[in-house]
């Protein structure tokens, strides 16, 4: 007993001094759990250049982990070394993927230690250009009025685009009027979109915006609680909300992670850095480049994060449950 004891204190001094001498000379990985120069990994690439300045002697580095939805780069932080030298960059994926795979090799809200949320970005509810409605009111009435005749795409499943349409047709109780067309990726599905062999997508302002701007593709909503007024394309449309979806509220939105037992000081001083780099000119700038609002609320505070997680879990959940489609 009492040499399990005196281990148990070495093991304790270890973990101190970690801490008190971290980050030392390994670099600072962050998984991004999708392919690189997509959203997600750009939105890493310039954390990563932010939070360096914020974290003394520090040398931050992206790897790409992608594969089955984002759960592998997700299992691989979730199974590595909790010694904040291995941290998770994720977005709304990591709410999603409980609800659509079944059997997940970690827990979402019980393997990881929580630093923060980054950005959200929002959606945007657009149409095929050959579409007779120009309001969303029409729009609505139009698929109502064709139920069983539309179709909607998405990205696969899982995407940003697939998670919008389930949850926009689970709120307007529509999820029978049109058939889902999945796609290997946002290009396929905004190609097919364009040339009018699809009827409606929801993606990300990131890959909507120019197609709206060149009137390639008909928009007719955001999915924000509120219109985006100071968006110089999307402040033309309204809210989801405001036309008559109440509650409706979505953005994919970016949160940071490490494993669970990262030791507190560690924890605390890359959620020191993190909220320092969202106050950061620059970083703010090249978010607003790519379409996204950075987070300036309380869910830059580890425990106001997993709480929003967590009901991100369950509104999808919902709305997964009711189309009866998982990925396992």
């Amino acid at each position: 007993m009492k040499k399990l004891f005196a281990l148990a204190a070495i093991a304790a001094v270890s973990l101190g001094a970690h801490a008190q001498t971290y980050p030392g000379t390994k670099p600072i990985s962050i998984v991004v759990p999708f392919t690189a120069g997509g959203p997600t990994d750009r939105v890493a690439r310039d954390l990563a250049e932010a939070m360096r300045k914020f974290v003394p002697g520090s040398n931050f580095v992206v790897e790409n982990a992608a594969g089955a939805g984002g759960t592998i780069g997700a299992t691989k932080v979730a199974r590595a070394a909790p010694d904040g030298h291995t941290l998770l960059l994720h977005h709304i994926g990591m709410a999603a993927t409980p609800a659509l795979y079944r059997k997940l090799a970690y827990k979402t809200l019980d393997d990881f230690e929580y630093l923060g949320m980054i950005n959200d970005v929002p959606m945007t509810l657009i149409g095929k250009p050959q579409l007779p409605a120009n309001t969303y009111r029409d729009f609505e009435n139009y698929i109502r009025a064709n139920a069983g005749k539309l179709n909607i795409a998405h990205a696969g499943l899982g995407s940003a685009s697939h998670l919008c349409g389930l949850l926009w047709q689970s709120t307007l109780q529509t999820k029978d009027a049109m058939t889902t067309i999945p796609f290997g990726g946002t290009a396929p599905a905004m190609t097919a979109l364009i040339g009018g062999q699809v009827d409606v997508m929801c993606d990300q302002t990131t890959n909507t915006t120019q197609q709206i701007e060149s009137g390639r593709v008909k928009a007719f909503a955001v999915t924000t609680a509120k219109p985006l007024s100071t968006h110089p394309v999307l402040k033309h449309y309204p809210s989801l909300q405001e036309m008559g979806l109440k509650g409706f509220n979505l953005t994919i939105w970016h949160g940071l992670y490490a494993p669970k037992g990262t030791p507190e000081a560690i924890t605390k001083t890359l959620n020191e850095a993190l909220k320092k780099a969202l106050k950061d000119p620059d970083f703010i700038k090249k978010n607003e480049g790519l379409g996204a609002l950075v987070v300036n609320d309380n869910r830059t505070e580890p425990a106001e994060h997993k709480k929003f997680v967590a009901a991100e879990m369950a509104k999808i959940k919902t709305a997964v449950d009711a189309a009866g489609k998982y990925a396992d």
